[in-house]
This record gives C-alpha cells, sequence and structure tokens, in this order.
C-alpha cells in the first residue's frame, strides 16, 4: 500500500513537472542599437522625418506589454545610434555582445533591433560569425515610435515571437519585418518609405500571425553552426578593408585609384547588368590586381538575379571573383571576413559559392 502510495505521488509530480515545463516560457534579450525603431518625430503626422535612436531599449520593450505573453523579455543598450552610422568596430563589438549572450544556458533567443538603413549588413555578418542554433533575430521599422500607425511595436512583438520559438532553433539569423520572416543572408531593403521595406529575391522563410510563427522554407547555405568563420577568432576592432565602387555610364578610373590609395584589400565592383565593368575600366583593375595584390570582385547593381563567373569578363583569366546573388553591401562583409583567413582568390571565389 506504501508502495503503491510512493509511486501514486511521483506520478503526480512528474505530471506537475511536465506541465510547468510545457507551459515555461523562453528567455528572450532584446539588444538595442538604436534606428528608427527608437526614433521619435516632432508631431505623430512625422513618419519620415525625425531623430533616430532616442528611444532607449526599456521605452521600447514598455510599450509593447503583451511581450510578457511570448517570453521571459529583458533588454540591453550595446549601442544607441543611427545605422548608417555603423563601422566595423561597432559590428565586431555587436557580435561579440551576442556571442556572449547566446553562449548562456538562461538565454533561449536574441532579438536586435537596428536601424533599417544597414540592417542587412549587420545581420549577414552574424549570420556568418556567430555559432549557435539559438534563434537570433533582427528588427526594424520603417516609422518612428511617435508616429502614427508606427510599425514598430507589432514588428517587436513579432521578433520576439520568433526569437521565443524553439521551431526557430538551428535557421540561421532572421530579418523580422512587416510580419515576414526572412533569411538574413538574402535579404536587403528595397523601398525607403513604406512598410513593406525589406525583401528577398528568394521568398521569406515563413510569416507571422498573431504571434505564432509559421515556416515554409529554410536556407540551404553555410551559416552560424556550419561556419568556417567565428567571431572568437577575429582579433581587434577593424576588418580588412573592403570598399565598393558604384557602376554606372562614363566611369573613370579615379574612384578605384583613391581605394587603392587608402590600402584596401579588396574591390566590389558594382556593375551594370550581370556584373559589367568597362572596356575602359578593365586595364585599371587589371593593374590593380595584378601590381598591387587588390582582389577584384563583381557585383550587381541590379536588385535580382546573380553574377555569373567568365560572363562579360573572363575573371579565370584576370584573376577575378564574381560575387554569384550577394549585392555589393553583403559581397563587401564576406570578402573582409574571408580576407581574415585566405589571400587566395580561389578560395574566396569558393565562399562565395558557399554563403
Amino acid at each position: 500500500m506504501i508502495n503503491k502510495t510512493v509511486k501514486t505521488v511521483g506520478l503526480v509530480f512528474t505530471l506537475l513537472a511536465a506541465s510547468v515545463s510545457l507551459y515555461a516560457k523562453n528567455n528572450v534579450v532584446v539588444v538595442a542599437t538604436g534606428g528608427t525603431i527608437a526614433g521619435a518625430g516632432a508631431s505623430s503626422a512625422n513618419s519620415a522625418t525625425y531623430t533616430a535612436a532616442k528611444v532607449p531599449v526599456d521605452g521600447l520593450i514598455n510599450a509593447v506589454p503583451q511581450l510578457k505573453d511570448l517570453a521571459n523579455v529583458s533588454g540591453i543598450q550595446a549601442l544607441q545610434i543611427a545605422s548608417e552610422n555603423i563601422t566595423d568596430r561597432e559590428l565586431l563589438s555587436l557580435a561579440r555582445q551576442v556571442n556572449d549572450l547566446v553562449k548562456k544556458p538562461s538565454v533561449n533567443g536574441v532579438v536586435i533591433t537596428h536601424g533599417s538603413d544597414t540592417l542587412e549588413e549587420t545581420a549577414f555578418f552574424l549570420n556568418l560569425v556567430i555559432h549557435t542554433d539559438k534563434p537570433i533575430v533582427l528588427v526594424g521599422s520603417m516609422r518612428p515610435s511617435t508616429a502614427l500607425s508606427a510599425d514598430g511595436p507589432l514588428n517587436l512583438y513579432s521578433a520576439v515571437a520568433v526569437a521565443s520559438s524553439d521551431e526557430a532553433k538551428n535557421k540561421g539569423v532572421f530579418i523580422v519585418m512587416n510580419d515576414s520572416i526572412f533569411a538574413a543572408r538574402d535579404t536587403t531593403k528595397g523601398i525607403n518609405i513604406h512598410t513593406n521595406a525589406f525583401v528577398s529575391q528568394w521568398g521569406a522563410l515563413g510569416t507571422i500571425v498573431e504571434g505564432k510563427p509559421y515556416w515554409f522554407r529554410n536556407s540551404v547555405k553555410r551559416q552560424t553552426n556550419s561556419s568556417e568563420f567565428n567571431i572568437e577568432n577575429i582579433k581587434g576592432d577593424q576588418l580588412p578593408l573592403v570598399q565598393i565602387v558604384y557602376g554606372s555610364s562614363s566611369m573613370t578610373p579615379e574612384a578605384y585609384l583613391a581605394y587603392a590609395k587608402a590600402g584596401t584589400k579588396a574591390i566590389i565592383h558594382a556593375g551594370t547588368g550581370n556584373g559589367s565593368v568597362p572596356n575602359y575600366i578593365v586595364p585599371t583593375l587589371k593593374q590593380l590586381h595584378d601590381e598591387q595584390g587588390i582582389h577584384i570582385i563583381r557585383s550587381s547593381r541590379v536588385a535580382q538575379g546573380f553574377v555569373l563567373r567568365n560572363a562579360e569578363q573572363p575573371d579565370d583569366k584576370y584573376g577575378w571573383i564574381a560575387a554569384h546573388d550577394l549585392n555589393p553591401q553583403k559581397a563587401r562583409i564576406l570578402a573582409a571576413l574571408a580576407l581574415t583567413k585566405t589571400n587566395d582568390a580561389k578560395e574566396i571565389q569558393r565562399m562565395f559559392w558557399q554563403y
């Protein structure tokens, strides 16, 4: 009889523990960096003219009390700037802070509030250098917190919903905006005045409806745990210098030469069409590559499609690199990281295929 009672009590405690576990909320840390989502305008009618990075992290969290229904949410203020002012120094600092957070057993997910201007670059960088299966979500807004129909509160709510979801594990770094879940790798800001600002030519990974994520695809490129890059192996507060030159008609070589003089290790040529290089610019790029060892990486100013190797230009012959489907700003991020590991053009090209 005693044994039966003990077994019954044990079963009750097991069921209670399972019940608590079932309804226990995950712990999400909101890392604030500034941007429009923390911005303020002179009046509620100012949705395009405002000052970014005014509202601190506690203000962002307190403005959305519904977050407590999704997770146990805490916040830290990593930066408080407009995202166009972010340099490699801030990028590396942020990555190290996020890396420290995801190592903590008590942290289940991270949300980073960020200005939309360079949000895609920060997301892609973290996607390459943070080794974790925990969800990392970048989120911003297109309207300041003081505007009519401000999109920041719902975007933050959706971001926490994704970061607190166990289904979001091991899927890489996300950008969550306007009810869509995007892969950090292939998402870019496509418009600067509407709330549906972020787009991916390969489509969203999923969507959020009333705080619940729904998934439809995964990214197949190397990222996070499968990446050969690791923030723990990058020393200092600078990355190798990589700069972008925008392609157009009637170009002159001065921009390339100036970057070479400044010590750039690689130049992203944001070419027309298929990363095209005007025939009158080719000699300058060949000289920079052959005589100064500067890598020439052909990207495209076109929003969709990808650059084909040895099309338009004989990349094999010149030792140049094709950026594949990475836009110029993301090509810059990957090139800078690649140069922390190798100076071999063939190896860098491999990285552009794999990432």
